[in-house]
């Protein structure tokens, strides 16, 4: 087995924010190859959120975020599981990035469950006019359909949009990365956003 060295512990720790004594399993689980501990921590820390899904998570942060000019604005509640996760300075960044992004990106819910069924049905039967009118059999329709909606979602479901300061993730592996770090239950409960002028 590889010998570990305190540095490799500390730098391990400081890329993936957990325990020293995870970082050190981690590390001699892998030979002492850094990238290969990060992944290994990160299937250990998603199994783990599994097991932390059923948990409560109860207390949390209602944050804001004002765009400059104050003609838009979000409101916005994260859940964790304690009162200490939630005053951390990782937990309160994650909520002002999910905040800024959701005055950015204009999300009409959290995820697919947040969507109204009429609202996906009346997408559905824009995209099956749409498929008609381009001559479609019926059989490759139902695709192109089930294909636009898909498409529908990501752009309107906060968890499934990209991240506006990291395209390359999406605000689910974002909550997920959180999740893991932090070791406790993550949850985006709601959100309004308001515009100068308009219904919220």
């Amino acid at each position: 087995m590889a010998e570990i060295t305190a540095q490799a512990v500390k730098d391990l720790r400081e890329a993936t924010g957990l325990g020293m004594m995870d970082c050190k399993k981690a590390l001699q689980e892998t030979g002492g190859d850094m990238e290969k501990a990060v992944d290994y921590l990160r299937k250990k820390g998603l199994a783990a959120m599994e097991k932390r899904a059923a948990r409560q998570a109860s207390e949390g942060v209602i944050t804001a975020y004002i765009h400059p000019g104050s003609r838009l604005g979000v409101l916005l509640e994260v859940n964790c599981e304690t009162d200490f996760v939630a005053r951390t300075e990782d937990f309160q960044a994650f909520a002002k990035d999910v905040a800024m992004h959701i005055a950015a990106s204009r999300p009409l819910a959290v995820d697919r469950d947040g969507i109204p069924a009429a609202t996906v049905e009346h997408e559905r039967g824009i995209y099956l006019e749409q498929a008609a009118n381009e001559g479609k059999p019926a059989h490759i329709a139902q695709k192109i359909v089930d294909g636009r909606l898909e498409k529908y979602y990501q752009d309107v479901c906060l968890l499934e949009q990209p991240f506006v300061k990291d395209p390359d993730q999406s605000i689910r592996d974002l909550l997920t990365a959180i999740t893991a770090k932090i070791g406790e239950k993550i949850t985006i409960r709601r959100f309004s956003c308001f515009r100068l002028g308009e219904e919220s």
